[in-house]
């Protein structure tokens, strides 16, 4: 197991995050958002300084956090959108030796929803000719329990990854989306754990209606239970963290203080790895 993180989460400039990443001793980190950029639509120029720092540090990139799919790209959205962003993303990924590219599986469109069927069978449709792509570039899509119509149950992510069929379409494990979905984090890993080769620390809890992001191991994501069975099974993937304390990307929610973000991850981590380390002092039966 080792460890990684969302690092736009860290600072919005690639030094922020590379300095977060040595700063908790990681060898590896995960590159979503650089600047105002997703790192495929990053700007050729500013992409070859990301992979000269990154390297330069002695960072492997773990994760490309794409776009594709994801909350703001729904059903009805033109496929040649994402089709385009993986294009771009795949001789990205093996300038850098990235192994994973993380996607979602299209949510439905507010405005013009889609039946259930319809939206199932679009959605399969299109993570088949993805997955055609990164199998011909030699890299794998993971499917984040998110967004899409794949998130909306673990029935629903065993049937895309099911249907799809492909060796370049896994999954990724968010511990803390289930509990902002209503659902229960330790029978959706259980549900979908053959297919999990990278996971997402993430925790959360409801509080009176709202959802309320916690350091891991404070909220309901079952995060050391998960943690406990990857490393009594022997787990050698990436645990990347995603704190959502001080920033959430997605939303466009970020503190001013650049501080404080930093702060916040770099504190997200330590405890993260203190959680591992008490964790393999245990006994296997005893996690």
């Amino acid at each position: 197991m080792f460890f990684s993180g969302n690092a736009d989460e860290a600072g919005r400039g690639i030094d922020a995050q590379i300095r977060a990443h040595l700063d908790l001793g990681w060898k590896h980190i995960e590159l979503r958002m650089v600047g105002e950029y997703n790192i495929t639509a990053l700007p050729d120029r500013q992409f070859g300084e990301v992979c000269e720092k990154t390297t330069k540090a002695g960072l492997r990139v773990s994760c490309f956090g794409s776009a594709i799919a994801n909350w703001a790209r729904p059903i009805t959205i033109d496929p040649d959108v994402d089709i385009a962003d993986l294009t771009r993303a795949i001789p990205r990924m093996q300038t850098l030796g990235v192994p994973f590219i993380r996607v979602m599986s299209y949510p439905n469109d507010p405005a013009n929803p889609l039946p259930e069927n319809e939206w199932c069978d679009e959605a399969i449709r299109r993570m088949k000719v993805l997955a055609r792509m990164a199998e011909d570039g030699g890299v794998t899509l993971v499917h984040e329990n998110c967004s899409g119509w794949g998130g909306q149950s673990a029935e629903n992510s065993n049937i895309l990854l099911g249907e799809v069929n492909s060796p370049a379409l896994k999954a990724v494990f968010d511990t803390g989306n289930p509990v902002t979905y209503g659902q229960d984090t330790w029978e959706y890993y259980k549900a979908i754990e053959h297919d999990i080769v990278y996971v997402h620390i993430k925790d959360a809890k409801r509080i009176e209606g709202e959802d309320v992001y916690t350091y891991c191991g404070e909220g309901d994501g079952y995060v050391r239970e998960v943690l406990a069975d990857l490393l009594a099974k022997g787990y050698a993937g990436g645990v990347s963290i995603e704190p959502h304390l001080a920033a959430i990307i997605h939303t466009g929610e970020t503190t001013d203080n650049a501080q404080k973000l930093y702060d916040s991850y770099t504190e997200y981590g330590r405890r993260l790895m203190g959680i591992v380390a008490e964790l393999e002092r245990q006994p296997v039966g005893v996690r």
